[in-house]
């Protein structure tokens, strides 16, 4: 490591342009065979969600940076401009792509099963007349149509809505004649108007409401010629930010500060593609946006809507197969879960284990009488939470509840700040975290009087309590009543809510304090073993690779001979392959029917393996700006099945993806060997 300089910029991958190479591997989903035709349709929404996201953050962010001249923007030395100018090559290319996919390969296979979304130039006279009927009875009475001119300016476009500019011929009653108006479509109506079949359409014939619009937009004019009409949709920056120092009351702060991300600095233009040129340039000068700025879209202005298709389409064969999660007899209704975790730890497996017996850890919690308190964080949970009505209920029922609520996580705080007035009506304690440090930790803790006296019962996690996502994501959560695990739960609890120094923790590494200072050792001791002849091994399964440091011990514990297996779902800034530098390292990424999003860390440790799980990527953020857990899987045949689902995830062939030395990413193919997939295997072992 001294020997070489691991600061070259060229050793590393820029973490916009590699989160745009993720969004690449979730299309390839929308072209694969093996993925029913329904989740096609939810994988391209997903893409276009992931792509708003970018926009609204990523390159809201670099936008900033280059405004206040920043000169360079991480470790691989591009200047903001430099990104920007990347990232809308990649960007251009890739929406492009998304659309070529939906009109060439998508629409036609829906229609081949009767799903059809039907154009005006082939609306029937009995649709065409049902249509107008909805337009007039639904549409055109909460329609505000705005034309443009001194005493009507633009008006102010909602982030990520959509909206319709219309160019006009004539003048109205007052002698008005700008030659433009701008119809915003209601938040309150569906994007997407299934026909009925009286009108001779088929079972699933759909209607886009911008067609109704425009089919029957000179209704909205009266008197007055309607030339031309488009839709559009803005993206803004939607960052919040809230001096956390400066407000007496970080609720009340963020209340305020909610409604202004709907309005936000644009970032990003998307309009159809056969919109005159006059009209994008209109556009894009009310926006201030430049040409890059400007995506010319071949369909609907926000793919994302059309997901909506796969709950109104009754189709289980274009659809995964639904599958009911493993729940474990000793787990089941009616059990002791305090017995249960009292003779042995449980590791929970989401999505192939059930997610019940964490809510059941707290619904028995809230009713046994020897139970004293209840301890939780909260990230992201739903307003509709199974949990927090369980809180609530615990609460009633005379139990100390301390909650622990973020409220800044990203998108979710508006939810969280009525999670939080729920709780606090019921009299729970409820707590904000700490001043400039995001509480992202997964912790539950219930104190419990035994015979022997007080006993902590614990939930760690890698993923949030959100019953939904359990579905969807892989999580892993462990639930122990072992001593010193629980003590330093408690410790953390008492930092979260009181003041005090860092206190010394048994078995947990935590985030600002001691995880990565643990993390760094943990590589060289696998570095030194190596150079010891000794096994060394090191895999990580995580969601983001950016730290600097951590990339730079990765890559001295490969010079050294130790092997690296990184599974890493989306940014990742470490190059591999570099001669002499990552020659020992693999990256790659599962993408699947199910978001991977556990958090692993495995150390050979000279043959005595230590495996960890964490609510930590191996980010800046994570590692100091936020309160982060990470814990031991101490039992043995529990350490033994973590260890061996990552020898399965290794194993992939065919959702695998392998990263490449210049930063684009090779799907695997099985070629002779079987192939094999992680997620379904793992599936497999609960609906075998």
């Amino acid at each position: 490591m001294d020997s070489l300089d691991l600061n070259q910029p060229n050793l590393y991958l820029n973490r916009e342009l590699n989160l745009v190479e993720f969004n690449r591997r979730v299309m390839a989903q929308m072209t694969d065979p093996a993925v029913p035709l329904l989740e096609r349709l939810r994988y391209m929404g997903i893409a276009s969600t992931n792509m708003d996201e970018l926009f609204e953050i990523r390159i809201a962010g670099l936008k900033q940076k280059a405004e206040l001249g920043a000169v360079s923007s991480g470790p691989e030395n591009m200047t903001p401009h430099e990104i920007l100018r990347q990232l809308s090559g990649h960007c251009h290319e890739l929406i492009d792509e998304q659309y070529r996919i939906l009109n060439e390969e998508l629409l036609p296979a829906l229609e081949e099963e009767q799903i059809r979304f039907i154009r005006r130039t082939e609306w029937t006279q009995e649709q065409d007349d049902w249509l107008h009927n909805y337009f007039r009875q639904e549409l055109l009475p909460v329609l505000s149509p705005i034309g443009l001119d001194p005493a009507h300016p633009f008006p102010r476009i909602l982030n990520k809505s959509l909206n319709v500019i219309v160019a006009l011929k004539g003048k109205d009653a007052f002698g008005r004649s700008s030659g433009m108006a701008v119809v915003q479509a209601p938040r309150s109506l569906p994007r997407l108007i299934q026909l009925p079949q009286e009108t001779g359409s088929g079972p699933y014939d759909f209607v886009f409401l911008s067609s109704v619009i425009h089919a029957y937009a000179d209704e909205m004019f009266i008197g007055m010629k309607v030339t031309s009409t488009h839709q559009f949709r803005l993206t803004r920056n939607s960052d919040l930010f809230v001096d956390e120092e400066e407000v007496g009351d970080l609720m009340r702060a963020l209340e305020g500060e909610l409604p202004s991300r709907r309005y936000g600095e644009a970032v990003r233009l998307e309009v159809a593609d056969n919109c005159p040129d006059d009209l994008i340039e209109f556009l894009m000068n009310t926006f201030e946006l430049q040409p890059d700025d400007v995506y010319q879209v071949n369909g609907p202005v926000n793919l994302n809507r059309l997901q909506a298709i796969i709950d109104l389409v009754e189709r289980p064969d274009l659809k995964f197969a639904p599958f009911t999660p493993n729940l474990p007899a000793e787990l089941g209704h009616g059990s002791n879960l305090f017995k249960v975790v009292h003779k042995h730890d449980i590791l929970l497996r989401q999505p192939f284990d059930s997610f019940a017996p964490v809510i059941d850890f707290v619904r028995q919690a809230s009713q046994d009488p020897d139970v004293l308190a209840i301890k939780m964080t909260l990230y992201r949970t739903g307003p509709e939470s199974v949990l927090v009505d369980t809180l609530v209920h615990a609460a009633r029922n005379g139990k100390e509840v301390t909650v622990v609520i973020e409220l800044r996580a990203r998108f979710d705080e508006e939810a969280n700040i009525l999670v939080a007035n729920r709780l606090q009506e019921v009299g729970a304690h409820v707590v904000y975290g700490v001043v400039g440090y995001k509480t992202h930790a997964k912790m539950l803790l219930i104190v419990r009087r035994e015979n022997e006296g007080l006993r902590n019962y614990v939930h760690l996690g890698t993923g949030n309590y959100h019953a939904s996502t359990a579905r969807l994501y892989t999580d892993y959560g462990l639930m122990t009543c072992d001593k010193e695990i629980g003590e330093d739960v408690h410790k953390i609890f008492l930092q979260l809510t009181s003041l005090g120094k860092v206190a010394r923790h048994n078995r947990l590494l935590q985030a600002p304090f001691t995880l990565f200072e643990r993390i760094v050792e943990k590589i060289r001791r696998e570095r030194k073993n190596a150079e010891k002849g000794k096994p060394a091994r090191i895999i990580a399964k995580i969601n983001s690779l950016v730290e600097k440091q951590i990339i730079q011990e990765l890559y001295a514990a490969s010079m050294a001979g130790v092997e690296i297996k990184l599974i890493v779902r989306g940014m990742c800034c470490l190059r591999p392959g570099v001669t002499g530098v990552s020659e020992n390292i693999e990256v790659r990424s599962i993408v699947g029917r199910f978001l991977e999003h556990s958090r692993v860390y495995y150390f050979e440790n000279a043959g005595a393996p230590e495996v960890f799980c964490a609510s930590a990527d191996w980010m800046e953020r994570n590692l100091f700006r936020r309160v982060e857990t990470c814990f031991p899987i101490l039992d043995t045949k529990l350490r033994d099945r973590i260890i061996k689902d990552l020898d399965m995830y290794l194993a992939d062939n065919t959702q695998a993806w392998i990263l490449q030395h210049d930063g684009s990413y090779v799907r695997l193919q099985p070629g002779d060997a079987p192939p094999l997939s992680a997620q379904q295997a793992l599936l497999a072992e609960v609906t075998s």
